[in-house]
């Protein structure tokens, strides 16, 4: 081992930890080198294996791996971007993807791609079914043309390019590994044809990667060598390392100096969308929320302004229905409620309760979620000006959605939940949350609608956008009608990092991702 490539980020976490411990100068900022960048996160790893991974390590994998396309940021001029393939054709019907592959590929083992790998690399997540495996449903056969063309073949219509352009499930992996089973990577090993290799890792502490020498994109300009990632769970400590120099980049600071940070000459804050949404879902199985009237007036009682104001520093912007602003299929033309106190009485008073119900409600959120313990206690406030009383109970995220998918009779009344989509399609979302399901499993309301089912079916099934943004538009506007959910704000995305670095991209399809062979030190 080359004991000079390890020096580095030895000392620069020596650094960090006398700074967690107290011992690190006042008012002295530490000083990094310029090829490596810190990263306060406070995103861990629950496993490595790439077909499996769906949680916070999100976050790290795709500078790891990578996929055929890439989802471009929004006011870029095309809506993707050539990955691992170069170029990408689907037939007049939708059911028939090429897609052309990049030669001289190498993996980090030394493996190079080919069709055959791709092929590999999705049947094997395909088979384990883990994670996000189910976006591939549509998927009948996949056929390798040439050793760089392979082709995807659907049982019906679907946009496969979002699909495969997905953070999740569609890593390309090492022809040396993919027979690998999962405890493999889980020891700390990765497979991948990225620009950052994993050096090493100690769970829930740190991790470090490495640059990959041989990376297809090259080497040219300003880029970092080694990433050192200190998994770091309490804002105010993040904050702290940026503040002292200690750190590059972090996920989190406390809420109450999101105004205020971009004001300190040695931060900086960035701001964009992010695609992740807060809802509260309305347990239209039972007593009062299966009164679509009842259900209007709470739309209608909510103070959104104040509640994006108290949870989220104003970092957020009323949803308009439920796919968030930016994404595909989001219609700002839509309905949307606003906080009209008047028209909730009259909507009360027109469904029978003009002094409000008896019943005391239950209001679940998850106690791990600062924002959404934040508003829960406006919701409760709001909801008694037009006579129906809340209990509030947080409970950890598991326990919440345990509760839920006990069923309808025993579950909350009312749950707050964040939310993200898998891909960006807005079929994943409005699926998952408001379609008919015969055993509770992310449908939080219990809605049924066979017609919002058929309409959003339809508009994934069509290769025709226009058509499916069309469709889209009319679920959503028959989910704003019935309103099981209250569709409270979509989330600002902020990113908080020394004023020195630079080349942060915020791509909203891959939220929560620092792209790290993008960014640099001036």
């Amino acid at each position: 081992m080359d004991k000079r490539r390890i020096l580095k980020p030895v000392s620069i976490l020596a650094v960090a930890a006398l700074f967690v411990m107290g011992l690190a100068l006042p008012g002295e900022a530490a000083k990094l080198p310029k090829d490596i960048l810190v990263f306060a996160s406070t995103d861990s790893i629950t496993t490595w294996d790439p077909s499996a991974a769906y949680s916070t390590e999100s976050s790290y994998m795709p500078n790891i791996y990578e996929t055929l396309i890439w989802v471009s940021p929004p006011g870029s001029d095309k809506p993707f971007q050539p990955g691992l393939a170069e170029d990408w054709r689907v037939d007049d019907n939708g059911l028939k993807w090429t897609f052309y592959l990049r030669k001289g590929v190498k993996f980090h083992d030394g493996g190079m791609l080919t069709a055959q790998v791709v092929k590999d690399s999705i049947e094997r997540t395909m088979k384990m079914g883990k994670g996000a495996a189910f976006i591939f449903s549509p998927l009948k056969e996949i056929k390798t043309l040439s050793d760089y063309a392979v082709q995807f073949i659907l049982k019906e219509p679907a946009p496969f390019d979002r699909i495969i352009a997905s953070a999740n499930a569609a890593w390309i992996i090492s022809p040396k590994a993919v027979g690998n089973d999962r405890k493999w990577f889980d020891q700390g090993r990765e497979a991948g044809c990225g620009p950052y290799m994993l050096e090493s890792w100690k769970p829930d502490e740190e991790i470090i990667f490495r640059r990959f020498d041989d990376y297809w994109k090259g080497w040219e300009g300003p880029h970092f060598t080694r990433i050192v990632v200190k998994i770091v769970k309490e804002a105010t400590v993040a904050e702290q390392m940026l503040e002292a120099g200690v750190a590059d980049l972090a996920t989190r600071i406390p809420t109450e100096s999101f105004r205020t940070f971009d004001a300190k000459e040695c931060c900086e804050l960035l701001k964009g969308p992010s695609f992740m949404n807060y809802y509260i879902h309305l347990n239209t199985a039972k007593f009062p929320f299966n009164n679509k009237l009842i259900r209007q007036a709470v739309s209608y009682a909510i103070p959104y302004k104040d509640i994006i104001d108290v949870s989220v520093a104003g970092f957020g912007r009323q949803a308009v229905g439920p796919v968030p602003n930016g994404q595909f299929g989001h219609d700002d033309t839509l309905f949307q409620y606003t906080y009209d106190l008047d028209k909730a009485k009259s909507l009360m008073a027109q469904a029978g309760y003009p002094n409000g119900i008896k019943d005391r409600l239950m209001f679940t959120y998850a106690s791990e979620n600062p924002a959404e313990k934040a508003f829960a206690p406006l919701v409760k406030e709001a909801l008694g000006r037009i006579g129906i009383e809340v209990d509030i109970r947080p409970m950890i995220w598991t326990a919440q959605w345990e509760l839920m998918k006990g069923g309808p009779e025993k579950a909350h009344h009312m749950a707050a939940v964040m939310w993200w989509p898998t891909f960006s399609d807005p079929y994943e979302t409005l699926y998952s949350l408001w379609h008919v399901e015969e055993k509770p499993y992310w449908n939080f309301s219990y809605y049924k609608n066979p017609e919002f089912d058929r309409t959003i079916l339809e508009a994934y099934s069509t290769p025709n956008p226009k058509q499916a943004k069309a469709l889209y538009s009319k679920a959503q506007e028959m989910l704003i009608e019935d309103a099981p959910s209250i569709f409270l704000f979509d989330i600002e995305r902020g990113v908080f990092k020394r004023a020195e670095l630079k080349g942060y991209v915020i791509n909203p399809n891959y939220p929560r991702v620092p792209f790290f062979y993008n960014m640099y030190k001036e």
